[in-house]
């Protein structure tokens, strides 16, 4: 490919409503984006909701199954159902800041973060629903909730917010339950889910740091304390309290130290 449009492809990922193909397509795009000799990011205002299947049906949270790990599937399964749906909206969520911040001054190195992290997410995605057809399920057997997307919802207008939000509060709380989700699933002697799951929590920590680097670089610009920012635009825009307990180290990974959420910390 020798031209590539980034925001009119991140809308066509958007307005995709098959969860394989909108992952496939993602991966596509993106290798076709690093391939590309002239490269336009663009502008084009995205759905206020990107198209999804008509399964899994959205319920309440309480009404999702519970993902208890034991020595049959059934909870495996609903582990890794709720996981599929994260990476899932995850996809959406990175060409969504692709497309709908596009108009911003922000460099070309902000994009190729971006849109490396929506190419693993895809992957992620397809890991974890082939991971689901071989257990005997697949997405969108199961029920799941809207909250990670209702996230985004609050933040569309305020990039800082977003970035505040989205990887440095909701991807570094996976951050913090993936190890102990990990040794379950190796103690119930599911060895490939326990791998896949390690490949996501490496990949994790990079797409928090990007985050952060992001969120950073835009306080600067805007010459605001990073840490007072964050904790203002969290307390504003996140909806639930910060609990611990918190992965120190997959966090410090990261570049993200405590200093940030401590102050913001609701006892468990």
């Amino acid at each position: 490919m020798t031209e590539a449009n980034l925001s009119a492809a991140a809308i066509k990922i958007l307005e995709t409503a098959s969860a394989e193909q909108k992952a496939r397509l993602g991966r596509d795009i993106a290798a076709q984006w690093r391939g590309a000799t002239r490269r336009t990011v663009g502008h084009a205002r995205p759905p206020n909701r990107p198209a999804r299947p008509d399964t899994p049906r959205l319920r309440p949270p309480r009404e999702v199954p519970r993902r208890k790990i034991g020595t049959g599937p059934e909870g495996r399964i609903a582990l890794l159902h709720a996981l599929a749906h994260i990476e899932l909206n995850a996809v959406d969520l990175a060409w969504d800041i692709i497309a709908r911040f596009g108009d911003q001054a922000l460099p070309e190195a902000f994009f190729d973060d971006w849109v490396r992290i929506a190419d693993e997410e895809s992957k992620h995605f397809l890991l974890l629903s082939e991971r689901l057809e071989v257990l005997g399920s697949h997405y969108g057997a199961l029920p799941a909730h809207d909250g990670l997307w209702q996230a985004s919802e609050a933040t569309a207008d305020n990039l800082l917010a977003r970035l505040a939000v989205v990887p440095m509060v909701l991807e570094a709380r996976g951050l913090d339950v993936t190890p102990d989700m990990i040794r379950k699933l190796k103690a119930a002697d599911d060895r490939r889910s326990a791998e896949i799951l390690e490949l996501i929590y490496q990949e994790e920590i990079g797409h928090v740091a990007v985050g952060r680097k992001w969120f950073e670089w835009l306080c600067a610009q805007k010459d605001l304390k990073p840490v007072d920012t964050w904790q203002d635009l969290v307390s504003r825009y996140f909806r639930g309290p910060l609990k611990p307990p918190f992965n120190e180290e997959g966090r410090a990974l990261a570049g993200f130290p405590s200093c940030y959420y401590a102050p913001l910390v609701t006892p468990a």
